[in-house]
């Protein structure tokens, strides 16, 4: 799983970090069952605090993603459903535009061309 977090999102870090796992799971890169890895490895590759990824692993395990066992690590419970995965990347789509300086109305004009 390729991390990365976008340190000009105006979003807390533990959201990002769990946007991110939120996705790789939604897109299938992890599927239930899948052992993470450690919390201390991920905060290291991203270089941030480990206790910014807890967080962000406790989110997704009080949505019903993952499963913390002790001595086993943190695995995949199931996949989030399509219109979470959706919300969330509307989400990072509506915060990218208005870094821009677009707003959500601009925003539905363009999908409405697109489409």
């Amino acid at each position: 799983m390729l991390l990365t977090l976008d340190l000009n999102d105006p979003r807390p870090l533990h959201e990002q970090v769990a946007g991110t796992i939120r996705r790789a799971i939604a897109d299938g890169s992890y599927t239930p069952g899948d052992r993470l890895p450690p919390a201390r490895d991920l905060a290291d590759a991203l270089g941030i605090n480990a206790n910014t990824v807890l967080r962000a692993l406790r989110e997704l395990r009080d949505e019903g993603l993952l499963e913390f066992r002790r001595g086993r690590g943190v695995s995949v419970l199931n996949r989030p459903d399509a219109r979470g995965a959706l919300t969330e990347a509307v989400r990072e789509l509506l915060a990218e535009a208005d870094r821009y300086g677009y707003g959500p109305e601009e925003v539905i004009h363009i999908i409405r061309e697109l489409s």
